[in-house]
């Protein structure tokens, strides 16, 4: 089968559009023939190694997981033993890694029923973000009718569902991104939006019940102040590779584990785990049209370097899309 293969940490030349053995599905695994795929920085991250300490996860001298990609959609083509909801032919999508091929194979506790009203495409968008989302807005962050929420990173994949799910759970929601992005920001149902380049939400008056960072670009101090005295941040990895860094937003995390234990406001992580049920919960939304996936462009599955190289230097709002 073609795949987008990776041995090596570097740029995006270090991904290879080649031909590789299919994978075949084990027990608790489903064998998926991949329809479209998308992009995240996740794929960036382990395309440069980056930050520098998580290569002792990653792999030493280059990734475990060689094939790139991470979440997908398309048709069962079997299932392994223990897989019982699923036959071949039915329509999923999910989050395993190696989406940047012909064929996935994907534990069955990361795929689940593709929404019905939605392509391939516009599914395969889903996964990763959404459910990033769906954790740090709702899990984290605990976001409730009548708050007050902030995302800053609003034109990212993450934040365009981060926007939208904040509206689902009844918050005001003010969005925080680049000028370009203030439209597409008010149309997912932004109540305000703010231009980065003009105005530093952390020095403003305003407070906020909720502030979810998808950038890391703010000191810890500096995001505490946007909060209110028991308010909620939650932090994420995002962020934009600049070149490289040993720490990343590790930096970040220590520090919010040292002042965490002294203050009244909750300062948490945002932490990475797949879910089934999260995957039916984001199913159910857009089933009925509570959030819907932002999809910039599409690459063909030959061209996912480039795709990988359009989010990280471009700086791509919403979702970045690889068809197969």
């Amino acid at each position: 089968m073609k795949a987008v293969v990776q041995d090596r940490y570097g740029p995006a030349d270090v991904l290879e559009f080649r031909d590789i053995e299919r994978p075949e599905p084990g027990p608790g695994e489903v064998l998926v023939r991949v329809h479209a795929a998308s992009v995240n920085a996740y794929d960036w991250h382990f395309m440069h190694g980056d930050p520098k300490v998580a290569r002792a996860v990653m792999g030493l001298r280059g990734p475990k997981a060689r094939v790139r990609g991470r979440d997908f959609a398309g048709r069962v083509e079997a299932v392994g033993s223990g897989i019982t909801d699923l036959v071949p032919g039915d329509e999923v999508f999910g989050e395993a890694d190696g989406a940047f091929a012909e064929y996935v194979c994907a534990p069955g506790d990361a795929v689940g029923p593709k929404p019905s009203n939605l392509t391939f495409e516009q599914a395969a968008a889903i996964p990763l973000a959404g459910n990033t989302a769906l954790i740090g807005v709702r899990d984290v962050g605990g976001v409730r009718e009548g708050q007050t929420l902030l995302v800053n990173g609003a034109s990212g994949g993450v934040g365009t569902f981060a926007v939208q799910l904040g509206k689902a759970y009844g918050a005001e929601v003010t969005a925080v991104c680049s000028a370009r992005n203030a439209d597409m920001a008010r149309s997912l149902g932004a109540d305000h939006v703010i231009d980065y380049a003009g105005e530093d939400f952390t020095r403003a008056d305003r407070r906020y019940d909720v502030v979810l960072d998808l950038v890391g670009n703010h000191a810890l101090r500096a995001f505490r102040r946007a909060l209110t005295p028991t308010g909620t941040l939650v932090l994420s990895g995002g962020g934009v590779y600049e070149g490289g860094s040993v720490l990343g937003p590790m930096g970040l995390f220590l520090k919010r584990r040292l002042a965490a234990p002294f203050t009244r406001q909750r300062l948490v992580e945002l932490p990475a785990r797949r879910s089934r049920e999260n995957l039916a919960t984001l199913k159910e939304l857009a089933e009925a049209g509570r959030i819907a996936p932002v999809i910039e462009r599409t690459y063909p599955l030959s061209e996912a370097a480039e795709a990988i190289r359009h989010l990280e230097v471009e700086h791509a709002r919403a979702k970045i899309v690889v068809t197969v």
